[in-house]
């Protein structure tokens, strides 16, 4: 049996709760159902292939456990739950302890996303927020998605997000370029 880290080092307090959704560190239970999400929703991630089995069980053997004993670690992942279900996972990635900033992500069950994305998303932000402005004092949390999901940015400037910078055919996707469009938002706690 393997034995996954449950608490990262760089936090006081692992566990974050609102209403009936918390966020916990990234369990290894949920890594095949976050492999299955991640392979299905290709089409908006920085990822070129499918994930296997092996690959996933590899990613988080050798590279998400390491970070959990780390005073800076590079991503900080959660598990997202609703009534103790992972409906999502995301976290602190791409972290810059020295200008304080972190990219926030987030990936969701794919049957949830069409019906439910504004509402998870609008709960896990406030989750991540205390994370990233309360507990680690980070400076300033971006967004940084392909302009393929305009719901997307609706949901995020109404948590408070500018937008910032749009990367023109930045990114090459199915025989096109598209744009990047990276939203912010500044910790003012």
């Amino acid at each position: 049996m393997i034995i996954f880290p449950t608490k990262y080092k760089c936090l006081n307090q692992n566990e974050f709760e609102l209403g009936e959704h918390k966020i916990i560190p990234i369990r290894y239970l949920d890594r095949m159902e976050i492999m299955k999400w991640r392979n299905e929703q290709l089409y908006h991630l920085r990822q070129i292939k499918p994930l296997t089995k092996e690959s996933q069980n590899r990613y988080f053997n050798e590279v998400l456990a390491n970070l959990f004993e780390q005073d800076k670690p590079s991503q900080i992942l959660f598990s997202y739950l609703q009534n103790e279900v992972c409906l999502a996972y995301g976290g602190l990635v791409h972290i810059n302890w020295l200008d304080r900033n972190a990219e926030v992500s987030f990936v969701m069950k794919t049957e949830e996303e069409q019906n439910n994305f504004e509402h998870h998303w609008g709960h896990y932000l406030e989750l991540i927020e205390r994370v990233a402005f309360e507990e680690l004092k980070i400076h300033k949390l971006f967004v940084y998605a392909f302009d393929l999901r305009p719901h997307l940015y609706q949901s995020i400037e109404k948590r408070g997000y500018k937008k910032e910078a749009t990367l023109k055919d930045h990114c090459f996707f199915e025989g096109n370029y598209i744009d990047v469009v990276i939203h912010s938002k500044i910790n003012d706690i």
